[in-house]
This record gives structure tokens, C-alpha cells and sequence, in this order.
């Protein structure tokens, strides 16, 4: 991968997707304000994207919707690729075959980032630690800045970052592809665990755990690894490059680093063990987010934060939108948004954060993730799968297999299936939204289904 340019003034650059969370729109400003020729070629047409074409409106942007043109990709200086962009794409074989470099808006911050860099990646609670880190790190460090895969963009602020300047990145497997063109991984890398996602794109677990281990593959001996260690396979990645290993647990107790005893959250170090915080001190709900929290912990440690304000941090996050979300209480019945759990693993770990009877909503776009151990987990968790759209029958089989399965209802759509929920709970119950798919089959993006459901919550009587 070639460096960045002195100057993009004058340059032809090519933007390949404008994306649903702002990175691609971020990017195409930037480079437009640099003086770069900006042409953005994406498949959905204007009226799906029109946000992101109204931040653009007063740039002067060449858009190309609806289709790609082979033009694009070969009478340009470089083409910048949205991670949700297969790498087999036959547009960027085409620009491979004429020579024109592969970039991405990821790889253009981390080559002029001065600051210093915390990547943070994990199938699942990826966004909740990189949040919690961030506002951490915020009250020790007003400077502290968050982005990647977490939504926007942060080239515009380049010019505020100073070579201590703490930035945390969430960052995707797809982004983790990309980076890997740069032999690059950040100089303080976290990950949270490793279940099935994406394979519909990697196409088997190994390719999808080899594009998670970019993370740490790259790193110096005097970079540092936060990995959980109650994770086998994150365990196992420890071997992958030369930085120094710091683990956190929340199943056994650790000589160093962060670690759960009884209802307490533990820092060990220097060989001496404090109290950070207990269970009842999060506003978190499940043993899964208690795991997010010790990994911020940990991460938070090795920058110098005080254990005081470490702790002060985990006890005032109050959570994300779209994950364990609790909506109302209507009828003595409790409606959750989870409808960020887009694999099954992360819809297993919101149903061990209940021990109420849940009448569980899930199914969505099929992302190629196999419903057998989520099954087994609904077997002794849910009272009644309501299951909606294209995975319902794909979920349903799986329960077949199960000894002792839920009633199980297939229905056509979210609302459909809410409705049903909505007259079969009982005081006491749960009505959870945790999908295990992806939401492309009915909505945009998650955000999209859960604000729908949100609203459908709202609207019950």
C-alpha cells in the first residue's frame, strides 16, 4: 500500500460506498476539502442515501448511483473502499489490474494520526468497550477522541491530535482487511472474543479469525495486548505478534490485569490485588458487559489512568442504544431493544442476562452463522421464539433439534411478530428484540430496526 500523497490536490480518487454510519461521507469531505477530484460511486440509489448526500450538497462531488461504471475504477489515481465492500469484488480486480492503488478512510487516519492509537475488536461488545474505554479515558484526558467502526469519521480532526493524544477505534474485521495492506497494528490492540459473524463474506472461521488476528500480527515488542482469557481462541492469538500480553477475566483470578471475584470487579498488579467496583455498581446489565468492562479496565490501566477514575467511569456508563436497551414497562412486562445482537452468540449472551421468562424476537438476514448452540441456549432461556423474516425457518430447524424447545412461532415481519409477542406475555415477562441476524432483509442497519421497534414498543397499549 503507498503512502499518502504529499498534497490531494488535483488527484482523481474514487470513494467505493458511502456506507450507512457516516465513515464514507466523512471521507469524501475530506478529500473534496483537500483539493482532490472526488468521484462517489455507489449501488443504492439517492433516495437511500440521502442524508449522506445532504451532508455533501456543497462540495463540488461527482455522484454515481445506482451502478458502478468500469471507468471509475481505472481512469483514477486511487480508489478508497468502504469496508462493507467485498474484497472480491470484480470493480477492485479491475483497479488492481490497472495499477491503481487500494486505499481505505481507516488506513488514511492511522497513516497520519500523531496520536496514540487503542484498537479495540471482538465478534461481539465491540462498540459498548470502545465507548466505556472512551469516556474513561475522557475524564482523564479531555483530548481523548473515539471513532472507527463506531460511526463518522475522524479525519476532520486530525489537526487537534497532538502525539499523545489518546484515540480509540473499534475496529471491524472488514477494517482489520484493509489494515493488514499496511502491515499495521495499533500499539495497543484489545480483543474481546471470537464467535461465528460474517461468514457470508469471510466464508469459513479461519479466514474471519485470520482477519481478526491483523490486530495483533503487526505489533512491536513494546506494544501491549489486552485479551480475554476466558476466551480460548483470543487465548490461543497471544501467540500472534511481539507486543506484551495483559489479560482480563470474569471466571478465574489473574496474578496481573483485571479479574472478577464474587461480585467484585479486581484490579491485580505490582502484586497486589484493590476493589475497582462491584456488580451492583454497573448500570450494565449481564455477565457479557462485565466482561466489556474489565477489558476497558485493563486497557485504561496500561495508559496510566488511576484506578480511582477507572472506577468512577465504569459505575457512570449507562450504555448504548440498540443494545440491552430497555425500552417500557407496560403491563407488568418488560420490552429490551437489543437489536444490535446481529449474530447468535450475542443474542446467547443477551438471553443469560435474564433470568425472567423471555418471549424472544430474532431473525433477520442470513449472515451464513450456524443457530445451533443459540438454540440450546433458548431451550432453557425463552418461553415463547417468535421468529420473523428470511432466517425464520432456519432457526426454527435448529430448535428441532433441541430436547426440550420453546413454542415456537414463525411470523413475516418485526411488527407482525411484536404484535404476537405483545398479547401472549404474561406480568413478569420479557419481550426481547435480540435478532441474532443482520437486519438487511426488512431495515437499512440495526439502528433502523431498533428504532422501529422502539417505536412499535411505544405505540402498544
Amino acid at each position: 500500500m503507498p503512502s499518502s500523497p504529499t498534497s490531494w490536490k488535483g488527484c482523481r480518487v474514487t470513494v467505493m460506498g458511502l456506507g450507512s454510519f457516516g465513515g464514507g461521507a466523512g471521507l469524501a469531505r475530506y478529500l473534496a476539502e483537500q483539493g482532490a477530484s472526488v468521484t462517489v460511486t455507489d449501488l443504492k440509489d439517492a433516495a437511500a442515501l440521502q442524508d449522506a448526500l445532504e451532508s455533501l450538497r456543497s462540495l463540488p462531488i461527482r455522484f454515481v448511483l445506482g451502478e458502478h461504471r468500469d471507468g471509475d475504477f481505472v481512469d483514477t489515481d486511487r480508489v478508497f473502499v468502504n469496508p462493507a465492500v467485498p474484497l472480491t469484488s470484480p470493480y477492485l480486480q479491475l483497479a488492481r489490474s490497472h495499477g491503481v492503488p487500494l486505499d481505505s478512510e481507516l488506513n488514511l487516519f492511522v497513516r497520519q494520526c500523531a496520536g496514540r492509537i487503542i484498537g479495540i475488536t471482538g465478534s461481539v461488545g465491540k462498540t459498548t468497550t470502545t465507548s466505556l474505554l472512551g469516556s474513561i479515558l475522557q475524564t482523564h484526558d479531555a483530548r481523548t477522541l473515539v471513532g472507527g467502526n463506531i460511526g463518522g469519521s475522524l479525519l476532520s480532526r486530525l489537526p487537534d491530535i497532538g502525539p499523545d493524544t489518546p484515540v480509540v477505534l473499534e475496529i471491524s474485521s472488514f477494517q482489520l482487511e484493509h489494515l493488514d495492506w499496511l502491515g499495521y497494528s495499533p500499539p495497543l490492540a484489545v480483543v474481546l472474543n471470537l464467535a461465528p459473524n460474517h461468514l457470508d463474506r469471510h466464508g469459513t472461521m479461519a479466514a474471519y479469525q485470520a482477519a481478526k488476528e491483523v490486530i495483533l500480527a503487526h505489533q512491536a515488542p513494546d506494544d501491549v495486548a489486552v485479551l480475554n482469557w476466558d476466551d480460548p481462541t483470543v487465548r490461543d492469538m497471544a501467540a500472534r505478534g511481539r507486543g506484551r500480553r495483559l489479560f482480563y477475566s470474569v471466571q478465574e483470578p489473574l496474578e496481573a490485569g483485571v479479574y472478577r471475584d464474587g461480585s467484585a470487579l479486581m484490579l491485580a498488579s505490582g502484586g497486589e490485588c484493590r476493589v475497582l467496583c462491584h456488580d451492583s455498581d454497573l448500570r450494565l446489565r449481564g455477565l457479557h458487559n462485565l466482561g466489556n468492562a474489565a477489558a476497558a479496565a485493563a486497557a485504561a490501566t496500561t495508559l496510566g489512568v488511576p484506578p480511582a477514575t477507572i472506577a468512577g467511569g465504569l459505575q457512570t456508563f449507562t450504555g448504548l442504544p440498540h443494545r440491552l436497551e430497555w425500552i417500557a414497562d407496560k403491563g407488568g412486562v418488560a420490552y429490551y431493544n437489543d437489536s444490535k445482537a446481529t449474530t447468535p452468540f450475542s443474542t446467547q449472551c443477551a438471553l443469560q442476562a435474564f433470568e425472567q421468562p423471555v418471549l424472544l424476537l430474532a431473525g433477520g438476514y442470513d449472515k451464513g452463522t450456524p443457530f445451533d448452540d443459540l438454540a440450546h441456549v433458548m431451550q432453557f432461556r425463552v418461553r415463547i421464539a417468535l421468529l420473523y423474516g428470511n432466517t425464520a425457518p432456519k432457526l426454527a430447524a435448529a430448535l428441532e433439534w433441541v430436547p426440550t424447545p420453546p413454542d415456537v412461532i414463525q411470523l413475516p415481519t418485526l411488527d407482525a411478530a411484536l404484535q404476537r409477542a405483545a398479547d401472549l406475555a404474561r406480568p413478569g415477562d420479557v419481550v426481547l428484540l435480540s435478532p441474532a441476524c443482520a437486519s438487511y432483509d426488512q431495515f437499512p442497519h440495526y439502528e433502523a430496526r431498533g428504532d422501529h421497534f422502539r417505536a412499535l414498543v411505544g405505540n402498544l397499549p
